[in-house]
Formats: C-alpha cells, sequence, structure tokens
C-alpha cells in the first residue's frame, strides 16, 4: 500500500495548511486541513487492503499476425469468506500495458471471468505480465498492489499477404563436391558412396563397397529438382526504418508461401541472419519467428549479399537502395531466377536480373505476381 502523486500532494497540502492556519490565526484553513486529512484516512481503509483472490491467464493465441486480436481470458476466484471489493488488473505488454475492471467479488463465488485485448500493432516477441492487481479509492489518493510473477510469450508475427510462388529447382550437377548440411537427397542420382547410418534405406545398400571395406555401404542419392528458395533482407542501417517493415512483410509473404508449396528456404541478412529450412507448413513458424525479431543493423557500411551464397534455385533480394557493389555482387552465384525488388526508390538495372519497384508489401507481392506467376 502506498500513497499516490496526488495523495503525497494532498498530505504536504494539509501540512502546510494547518501550519499557516495555526500561525496566522485562520480556522477556515484548519478545517481544511481536517478535511484532507480525513479523505486520506479514508482512502487508506477504503484502498488498504490488497485484493485476495486466485486468478488465472488464458492468452489465446500467443501468436498472431500483427494488427490482429489475441484475447486473454482471467479466470478470477475469491476463496475467502469476505467479499473483496472492486479491483483493476493490468497485465504488462512489452512496453505497454492492457487494463480491465473487476467488480466485487462476493465470499467464495464461482470463478468468473474477464477478457481484453493485446497491443499486436507492433512486430516482436513480447513478454505479458507479470499481473498487476490493484485497488485505488475514489479520489486516487491511495492505491494497494498485488503483483503475480507467472509471465507469458505473445510472438507478434510480420504481417503476409497472398502470393504464389513458382518452382525453381537447383542446376543439374549441384551436388559435385563435399557434402555438407545442405545437401538434397532423395532422387535417382547417385551422390557418394558412404558408411551405412541407422534409419538409411537397405535397398541402397552398395554391396560390392561393402565386401571391400568390411563396413555396410550406402548409396547416397542427391536431387538436383527439388524446389529452392533463397530471400536476402536488407538489414543496414541504411534501409530506413518504415520501408523495413514493409520490406519484412513482403518477405514473409514469400518464405510462407514457398514453405507451404514444399520449397526448401533459405532466408538471409545482411547482418549475417542463416536459416535454413525443410519444406512443408511446419517451417513457417521458424521463417516467421526469425522475421518476428529481426531488426535493423547499427553497423555502418555492411554488404548486402552475404558471403558464401551458393547458386541455384530462385533467388530474391529485397531492399530500398542498392550501391554499385550490392548490383555487381548479383551477378556472382548462379540462380535459375533471380529477382531484386527494390522498396520506395528507383528500380536499378542490372544485366540477367529482373528488378522490380515497389511502394509497399502488398504492392511487392503483386508485381511479383504479374511477373513471376
Amino acid at each position: 500500500m502506498r500513497l499516490t502523486r496526488r495523495g503525497v500532494g494532498t498530505l504536504m497540502a494539509a501540512v502546510v495548511l494547518f501550519v499557516v492556519g495555526q500561525v496566522a490565526g485562520y480556522p477556515v484553513l484548519l478545517a481544511v486541513s481536517a478535511a484532507a486529512v480525513g479523505a486520506l484516512v479514508a482512502a487508506l481503509a477504503v484502498a488498504g487492503r490488497r485484493p485476495r483472490v486466485l486468478v488465472r491467464r488464458e492468452m489465446v493465441p500467443d501468436r498472431i499476425e500483427r494488427g490482429r486480436p489475441a484475447v486473454v481470458t482471467l479466470w478470477i476466484h475469491n476463496p475467502g469468506k469476505r467479499r473483496q471489493a472492486a479491483f483493476t488488473a493490468e497485465d504488462k505488454v512489452g512496453n505497454g500495458s492492457a487494463t480491465v475492471e473487476v467488480r466485487a467479488l462476493a465470499p467464495n463465488a464461482q470463478p468468473g471471468h474477464r477478457t481484453y485485448q493485446l497491443p499486436t500493432d507492433r512486430r516482436g516477441r513480447h513478454r505479458v505480465g507479470p499481473l498487476t492487481l490493484s485497488r485505488t479509492d475514489a479520489l486516487g489518493l491511495c492505491r494497494s498492489e498485488l503483483t503475480l510473477g507467472e509471465t507469458a510469450t505473445l510472438w507478434v508475427y510480420p504481417r503476409t499477404h497472398p502470393v504464389s510462388v513458382v518452382p525453381a529447382g537447383w542446376q543439374r550437377h549441384h551436388h559435385e563436391g563435399a557434402v555438407d548440411a545442405r545437401s538434397l537427397r532423395g532422387s535417382l542420382e547417385l551422390r557418394e558412396v558412404r558408411e551405412y547410418l541407422v534409419g538409411d534405406e537397405v535397398r541402397h545398400l552398395h554391396w560390392k563397397a561393402t565386401a571391400k571395406t568390411g563396413q555396410l555401404m550406402i548409396r547416397d542419392y542427391a536431387d538436383p529438382s527439388q524446389p529452392w528458395f533463397t530471400v536476402v533482407l536488407d538489414d543496414r542501417r541504411e534501409m530506413p526504418a518504415a520501408w523495413f517493415e514493409e520490406a519484412v512483410e513482403l518477405v514473409a509473404s514469400l518464405v510462407v508461401a514457398a514453405a507451404k508449396a514444399d520449397h526448401r528456404c533459405r532466408l538471409l541478412t545482411a547482418t549475417g541472419v542463416d536459416v535454413s529450412t525443410d519444406p512443408g507448413v511446419p517451417s513457417t513458424r521458424r521463417l516467421l519467428e526469425e522475421l518476428c525479431v529481426v531488426e535493423r543493423s547499427r553497423e555502418p557500411s555492411l554488404s548486402l549479399m552475404p558471403q558464401g551464397l551458393s547458386g541455384g534455385g530462385t533467388l530474391v533480394v529485397v531492399t530500398s537502395t542498392m550501391s554499385a557493389e550490392d548490383r555487381a555482387a548479383l551477378g556472382g552465384p548462379r540462380f535459375t531466377d533471380t529477382v531484386v525488388i527494390v522498396l520506395g526508390a528507383r528500380a536499378p538495372e542490372i544485366p540477367g536480373v529482373k528488378v522490380l519497384r515497389a511502394a509497399s508489401a502488398v504492392d511487392g507481392t503483386r508485381r511479383w505476381q504479374s511477373v513471376m506467376v
């Protein structure tokens, strides 16, 4: 329990009025001082007791697109034998908060519920809680609080817009060279012969190599025609904040559509983010979580194109500004299709590259549809 700023001001005013009234001999000032003290005593009596209730929070959903509603339900129960006066429940959400007024609770009443919406206007991973139950008097002079330490996480994803992605496979013979974690497997093109691992197809055993080495050896196959979709997001500090949010939405729309279309996806940024996913809807969560927390870099003069970018499949670069070095870097890796989407700026001409100018994320998806589908 504590006095609010108004309560502290009232207490100081009461003291000043009492002193002036005593010194100057003004009974009216003494009366006003006594009234102020009486109001403070009444406020302490009304708001002095903390709410003694049981509260359970339910948040549905915990992952939501920016701007869509996320609802919290508070299940509130008064287990005591005394009536609980009305109070306010406040949940912290990132740098903001959400509040709900709870009416007085009868003794040992059945659990009731109150609902309120969380702010979802800002993309990011937000901590919800702790929940604070507070009670104040009618004049706002005194406040008592009870903090419940349980917290939850609200993922506010970037908005996605409907878009189609055309299939584009790796170039033939991409499988030559060393095997790495990103090697595509599963077709009838022999990549190498290696030791058998638990879970490998027994029908792919290489008996001649097994007889020669004395260990079980298996044929390892690669599929050069499997679709692979690579997107580079410009997160350099030169990227204006407003355009960066549009770029994140556009990238989210493209990678989610690609994953749902059974493409293997790779998400990269200028600052070093590198996420590769398998095809299918389950991969969209991993991609959206990364796009949920990505921010512009504070480091100056980074290169747009990441180092070690291999060719094959479709490459999409989303940016708002391109230097001569950036344009030159696009001529390095060989992709089936290379597309640059420039937001809000004049689209430069790059040989062998489709360059699209867009005024927003929605406009970017439309121009993509008109050119690629």
